[in-house]
């Protein structure tokens, strides 16, 4: 009798990512709220605040696209994983798949993939809307700009794994998700640029990875001009880096302390 030898885990972690953009994609409410959101408020801020930044040479329109860059890949990552992976396990999903012979590895990678696919998406949206409505210079330093996002989308997945198990049920776990990183954002420099926050507040923001993010993008985005806006008058990108990896070491510690393939009520 022959033995049935199942695909290695990089296989399956690619069909289940693949699985994971169909069922994303087919809730159009889902693609229009996660890929929207940026760029509303992106044409908003662009189009109410126009003009230079306090004569900094950059745009109040490249300043905002920066931030949004920066909270829109995190979104996807952090936020989507977070509530998704809280729903699959409340509807038993989770618990289903712990059951096949899948490998867990398999399900996260095709998580991270699909995020991954996502956060092209979302990147090359804003950066279009950016160029065609406000006049947006493409940057030129796309490697710096790559391992930035690569590095916060790698710890955004990593903290929505994490985070997942936090909600109670379902139905909270957008309130229990969404709440904090919205706040995040007013803190982090995607709204209002650290010069106009307390300081305090700019201390709180250091710890998590959104302000590093942000602070990453606006190197490539604004460029030498966008320096001034900096709290310490430079993108600090060696200190960018190394708080990122600190995050994507430390998430991926919390995932293996705290996730669950099952929900509360199942013991």
């Amino acid at each position: 009798m022959t033995e049935t030898t199942l695909p290695g885990f990089a296989r399956l972690g690619l069909v289940r990512a693949g699985y994971e953009l169909k069922q994303f994609f087919r809730e159009r409410e889902q693609v229009i709220f996660v890929f929207s959101l940026p760029v509303v408020l992106l044409m908003l801020f662009g189009s109410v605040f126009e003009g230079e930044w306090d004569g900094t040479g950059v745009t109040v329109a490249e300043v905002y696209t920066a931030g949004m860059i920066g909270a829109g890949v995190l979104a996807v990552s952090f936020q989507n994983l977070g509530i998704s992976i809280a729903m699959e396990r409340e509807d038993g999903t989770l618990k289903r798949l712990a059951g096949t012979p899948m490998p867990p590895a398999s399900y996260f990678l095709g998580k991270i993939l699909s995020v991954l696919v996502m956060g092209v998406c979302e990147l090359v949206l804003l950066l279009t809307v950016a160029v065609l409505l406000y006049g947006l210079e493409l940057p030129s330093d796309w490697l710096t700009l790559g391992w930035v996002l690569t590095l916060g989308l790698a710890a955004g997945c990593l903290l929505g794994i994490a985070v997942s198990s936090l909600p109670r049920s379902a139905r909270s776990a957008s309130a229990v998700v969404t709440l904090p990183f919205l706040v995040l954002q007013f803190i982090s420099g995607v709204f209002i640029p650290f010069t106009e926050l307390p300081a305090w507040l700019v201390n709180v923001s250091s710890i998590f990875p959104l302000k590093w993010m942000c602070q990453g993008v606006r190197s490539v985005i604004l460029g030498p001009g966008g320096e001034s806006l900096e709290m310490t008058g430079s993108y600090e990108l060696g200190r960018v880096a190394l708080v990122l990896g600190a995050w994507v070491v430390g998430g991926l510690v919390l995932c293996l302390i705290t996730f669950r393939w099952k929900s509360r009520r199942d013991g």
